[in-house]
């Protein structure tokens, strides 16, 4: 009876996950008996801890909204599109965020910019890191939405306080001076201050001439590329190769 009312207090306190572990062990007790009561509760502990962090990793997962669900691991690092595999190690491990540095990828149609960015990202997320994928057009007709209906700023606030926002699809179509301005005020936010991944069609060198405004688009380049890793991909596309070689969802 004692073992049930703790269990239950377990439950009540949000223990579930040890209270369950508790159950488990009860029921096999011959597999614990030469544990010390000091190492029963460690199991205990370390089940609980364990079941947060997945928890915690699934909401993070699940706020990110990243485009595909691609880890480092589903790269294909073998293909020849310029994609070093030291660096991609290196962002691996998400230190990059945690130092608020950029990474910027670029290249053409089909060579999987999308799909590592969202494995970056995802391996950012594991490491501890909250992410935000958006596509650089969808972002800013949202923050013109916001601006229309009194949304803006809060937009803004929830893009500072991520620690990681993949920008999608970066000047695929010329940016008017409106779409400067909002894009200067997301990036002047996180300069210094958190991380932004850029995934970009155009090459960084075309990127001013594809802003209206040459004032703001000098201040844009200036908040990307400080403190970055640039990554331009090259070669063919992926998507002409045979689908049973080629990892699934990389474009």
């Amino acid at each position: 009876m004692l073992v049930n009312a703790t269990m239950k207090k377990l439950t009540e306190l949000g223990l579930s996950t040890m209270a369950d572990a508790l159950g488990d062990q009860l029921l096999d007790p011959g597999h614990y008996a030469e544990l010390s009561f000091e190492d029963r509760l460690g199991l205990l502990v370390d089940k609980e801890a364990d079941a947060r962090d997945s928890r915690r990793l699934k909401m993070r997962l699940r706020v990110a909204k990243l485009r595909y669900p691609a880890s480092v691991e589903d790269l294909d690092l073998r293909a020849p599109r310029g994609l070093d595999k030291g660096l991609v190690m290196e962002l691996a491990t998400g230190a990059w965020v945690a130092r608020h540095h950029n990474v910027v990828l670029s290249g053409p149609t089909g060579v999987g910019k999308s799909f590592i960015a969202c494995a970056l990202a995802q391996a950012a997320i594991r490491a501890g890191h909250s992410a935000y994928f958006v596509r650089a057009p969808r972002l800013a007709e949202e923050l013109a939405v916001g601006r229309a209906d009194g949304r803006y700023a809060k937009l803004l606030s929830h893009l500072a306080r991520t620690e990681l926002v993949v920008l999608d699809d970066f000047l695929l179509t010329p940016a008017p001076v409106e779409m400067c301005r909002d894009l200067l005020e997301v990036l002047e936010d996180r300069a210094q201050r958190r991380s932004t991944l850029v995934v970009s069609q155009l090459p960084v060198d075309n990127w001013h001439g594809a802003m209206a405004d040459p004032t703001l688009g000098e201040a844009i380049l200036d908040r990307v590329l400080q403190a970055s890793y640039r990554i331009a991909l090259k070669g063919p596309s992926l998507r002409q190769r045979d689908p049973e070689t080629t990892p699934r969802g990389e474009s």
